[in-house]
């Protein structure tokens, strides 16, 4: 079965298997491109992608599908990174002609953003869902034409601004020193999904999300 069928579900659950399927996969952080976005909170799945890199030696990225693209090896497993150059609104442009080139299926393919709705900091891994109002998400379900894919959300708070003036907006400085150690946490979810799969990786990023929303209820922050 090709990328075109996207809504495809997974492949060893649907052959009765209880081990995850591995293959090729693609990790894709949703951002703006352009100097004037860079270090804003809707980058932030940038961030996590060129950390990626560094961490695992990826070779100089290329220009294609509309995109920053390299491949990495995490583990045993071969990885697509991918940072669309779309601008955030047709992300999904940037995604469709990527998987379509790679043959993946949807489920094959990590999509890590920004969320408004998460407190800063706090991670969130589904393996699909709705958009959440995030106009990027929206347009990769709809080039996708399934929204039958996992997404790692990550926290960047409502702020006290307008939506679109909060997500492209810069992080305050004790939030950016704050931000590499949500980086490395993205990170080891990110790889974590990549070598175990999705349900290690959820178990791990909500039962800490779960966590920290607890102790801030009992310490009443």
């Amino acid at each position: 079965m090709a990328f075109c069928h996207l809504a495809a579900p997974k492949r060893a659950a649907d052959r009765g298997e209880d081990t995850y399927d591995y293959g090729m996969k693609a990790i894709v952080g949703l951002g703006n491109p352009g100097k004037q976005y860079a270090g804003t909170r809707h980058n932030i799945g940038f961030m996590v992608v060129d950390r990626l890199a560094s961490i695992y030696d990826a070779p100089p990225p290329k220009t294609r599908f509309k995109s920053s693209v390299t491949e990495v090896t995490i583990g045993t497993e071969k990885v697509v990174l991918l940072k669309p150059q779309t601008y955030m609104n047709l992300s999904g442009d940037a995604v469709r002609l990527m998987g379509h080139w790679y043959k993946l299926y949807a489920d094959e393919i990590l999509i890590v953003l920004d969320e408004l709705d998460l407190p800063f900091g706090t991670l969130r891994l589904r393996e699909r869902g709705s958009a959440g109002g995030h106009n990027g998400l929206a347009s990769v379900i709809q080039r996708l034409g399934t929204n039958e894919f996992p997404r790692l959300r990550i926290g960047i708070g409502r702020g006290r601004s307008q939506a679109k003036a909060h997500v492209l907006s810069r992080f305050t400085d004790i939030e950016t020193a704050e931000l590499p150690a949500i980086i490395d946490r993205a990170v080891d979810a990110c790889t974590i999904w990549t070598m175990d799969g999705p349900v290690p990786a959820m178990n791990k990023v909500n039962a800490t999300a779960a966590a920290a929303v607890d102790t801030e209820g009992k310490t009443g922050v």
